[in-house]
C-alpha cells in the first residue's frame, strides 16, 4: 500500500495535543492540579483561604493548560521541518519506507513499538517520546484506512 501526504497545521497541532495528554506524567499532573484547584475553590468558599490564594491557584491551573494546549504543540510544529515536507509512504510486508524529494528511509516493522489512532492520524511510535504521524486523509477511502488499521494491528499491536 502506498500513500502520499503533506500535513495540515491544525490537524498536526491537535495530534500533538493528543500525544501530550496521553502521556502518563501529564495525566497525573493534570489530576493533581485539578484536584488542587477544586480543593482551593472549596476552601475559599468555606473561607479557609483568602481570595488571593484562590486566584494564585487558578492562575497556575490556567498557565498549565495554556502550556499543554497551545504553547508546547505550537512550538514543536514551528521547530520541525518535517511538517512542511511532502511524503510518499510505502507499507510493505517487512518494512515501512518513507520518501521525500531529498531521499528515502526504511524501517523494519520491529523498529516501531506500537501505534495509536487519533481522529486525524495514526501515530507510529518508535519509543514513548518519538513517533511519526500518518494522516488518515492520505488514504483514498475508508476501506484503505481500515486495511491500514488492520495491517498496523497485525504488525505492531495497538496500545
Amino acid at each position: 500500500m502506498t500513500i502520499q501526504f503533506g500535513y495540515n497545521k491544525k490537524e498536526v497541532v491537535q495530534a500533538l495535543r493528543y500525544h501530550f495528554l496521553m502521556r502518563p506524567e501529564i495525566k497525573i499532573l493534570l489530576v493533581f492540579v485539578n484536584m488542587f484547584a477544586i480543593l482551593s475553590a472549596v476552601m475559599y468558599a468555606m473561607k479557609y483561604i483568602q481570595a488571593l490564594s484562590f486566584l494564585a491557584f487558578s492562575i497556575l491551573w490556567f498557565i498549565l493548560m495554556l502550556v499543554i494546549w497551545r504553547i508546547l504543540p505550537g512550538s514543536i510544529y514551528r521547530r520541525s521541518a518535517t511538517f512542511k515536507d511532502h511524503f510518499i509512504m510505502h507499507f510493505e510486508e517487512d518494512m515501512v519506507v518513507l520518501e521525500t524529494e531529498r531521499g528515502s528511509k526504511g524501517w523494519p516493522w520491529n523498529a516501531f513499538s506500537h501505534f495509536v489512532e487519533s481522529h486525524y492520524f495514526f501515530h507510529l511510535y518508535f519509543d514513548p517520546r518519538s513517533f511519526f504521524l500518518v494522516p488518515k486523509d492520505a488514504f483514498l477511502d475508508i476501506t484503505e484506512v481500515q486495511e491500514a488499521r488492520e495491517l498496523l494491528r497485525k504488525k505492531l499491536g495497538k496500545k
